[in-house]
């Protein structure tokens, strides 16, 4: 019990952390202190390096001889290039996953769909993101290619806080749900084209979202 205890407490350091780091309230080149860290959240220094743990298998930061956690440069370029790639592996999982997935994986996927209509009408961000992440996996599994899965799921770690930060905006959980509502259409159709291109799509119009919302930061910042 003690232990996951410990390690939600990383999980929502690190959550606190990335968005700080996202939002640029924590400067590239910061060094983040254990100790003060653990001081600033009121716990013990585990939970703290659990969370460090997670930002670094996000690649935003990195570990330094002798300097220890260091925040990493995040711009544009990086974020380009991360959905770009996401953006073309995600459509080949959905060009696969309307050839090869089970009718009853279809069918959760469908009920899934419907809960996040909910949330969206809602405006139930955390919920919708969390079956957002689901929704995906779903199909990632649909490709039924364990090694495309696997090198999608690596990158989806380093991609989660910028897909987190963009449906943090009403407006683009709806547009998310309507793409959505393509690409289940598309994978009940077994239309392998259709899924391909409505999965890259959605990711380029997630890329396109995170990017203005970043600019609307930098511009309040300067």
């Amino acid at each position: 019990m003690i232990g996951k205890k410990r390690d939600v407490l990383g999980r929502q350091i690190a959550l606190k952390l990335e968005e700080a780091i996202i939002a640029g309230d924590i400067d590239a080149g910061t060094r983040l202190d254990e100790t003060q860290l653990a001081a600033r959240y009121g716990v013990s220094r585990t939970p703290v390096r659990e969370a460090l743990q997670i930002l670094l298998s996000r690649s935003l930061v990195t570990r330094e001889p002798y300097r220890g956690t260091i925040v990493n440069e995040i711009g544009r370029k990086k974020i380009i290039d991360l959905f770009e790639i996401m953006g073309a592996l995600e459509a080949l999982c959905g060009k696969f996953a309307a050839q090869r997935m089970s009718a009853r994986a279809i069918a959760e996927l469908q009920d899934l769909h419907a809960q996040m209509g909910s949330f969206a009408a809602d405006g139930a961000h955390d919920l919708y993101e969390q079956a957002n992440t689901e929704f995906h996996q779903i199909i990632y599994l649909g490709s039924r290619n364990e090694e495309l899965q696997q090198i999608v799921e690596t990158l989806r770690l380093k991609l989660a806080p910028f897909r987190r930060r963009q449906l943090h905006d009403a407006a683009r959980i709806t547009r998310s749900y309507l793409e959505h509502t393509q690409i289940v259409a598309a994978l009940e159709g077994r239309d392998a084209d259709a899924a391909q291109q409505a999965l890259l799509g959605h990711l380029q119009n997630a890329a396109a979202a995170l990017l203005d919302h970043w600019q609307d930061t930098t511009k309040s910042k300067t």
